[in-house]
């Protein structure tokens, strides 16, 4: 199976600018789970879930399909990373109690993927997928970034950020679901940590690689009046879109 790689380029930025998830996720997750030995980080990225799941399992297995990722991961001695794909784990059956995919289930062939949760989850286990809805700040900024996704990078978004924007329509979970309650991430950011977060999309990245510039640029100026002070903080909030399961 070909892994798309969209993220490698960025690797280092992508661990410094993306959102941190709230530790009441994790609390919450875990909370859902019977036994508290191992944990599967699916599609880990810098392992910021992973990170998160720490302390509630024994072992966490944090698996990408980009080495590249993978190093610029957060080290911990309860995480073993490896480089594999989702839908080709290499775990052996029965072997986890919960497994985890933030913010990357749409990047996965989910007819696989599935068919791997119900080898790898024990009896009762838990799946959790999610992703983050777009920013929050305030109408000015809000409108500025809305334009930049739709009509500056519209059309460098790929398929499957297609299938995360409709995450309750297009992600396929069939697993028992559980109601999840809302969880926000909330960042406070200046200007230059939010443009570049900004930078971290595939999108920013696929629309630099074509036209030789960074779109960035066009809306700085823009961005920097509705900001107003760029050193000074505002609060940015993602809410989370989550599917929950049990087997």
């Amino acid at each position: 199976m070909k892994f798309k790689d969209h993220f490698s380029v960025q690797a280092k930025e992508y661990s410094k600018h993306r959102p941190k998830y709230p530790a009441e996720l994790f609390d919450y997750l875990s909370s859902l789970c019977s036994a508290h030995n191992t944990a599967w980080d699916c599609a880990t990225g810098n392992g910021q879930a992973a990170i998160g799941l720490e302390p509630y399992f024994d072992e966490i297995i944090a698996t990408d399909g980009s080495a590249s990722q993978i190093e610029h991961a957060e080290i911990h001695p309860k995480i073993r990373y490896r480089t594999a794909l989702a839908e080709s784990s290499g775990l052996d059956d029965k072997s986890v109690d919960i497994i985890t995919v933030a913010t990357a289930i749409h990047w996965i062939d989910l007819k696989v993927f599935n068919k791997e949760v119900r080898r790898i989850l024990k009896p009762g286990g838990i799946i959790a997928v999610w992703v983050y809805k777009d920013s929050v700040i305030n109408e000015e900024i809000d409108k500025i970034v809305k334009n930049y996704s739709q009509n500056i990078v519209g059309k460098y978004w790929s398929e499957e950020n297609r299938k995360a924007e409709h995450f309750e329509k297009s992600i396929e979970f069939p697993f028992e679901r559980i109601d999840t309650p809302v969880f926000i991430l909330t960042k406070n950011r200046n200007l230059g940590d939010y443009m570049n977060y900004l930078y971290t999309w595939s999108a920013t990245q696929y629309y630099i690689k074509d036209k030789g510039s960074n779109p960035l640029e066009l809306i700085y100026e823009e961005i920097l009046k509705a900001w107003k002070v760029e050193n000074s903080k505002r609060e940015v909030k993602w809410e989370l879109l989550m599917k929950v399961g049990r087997i």
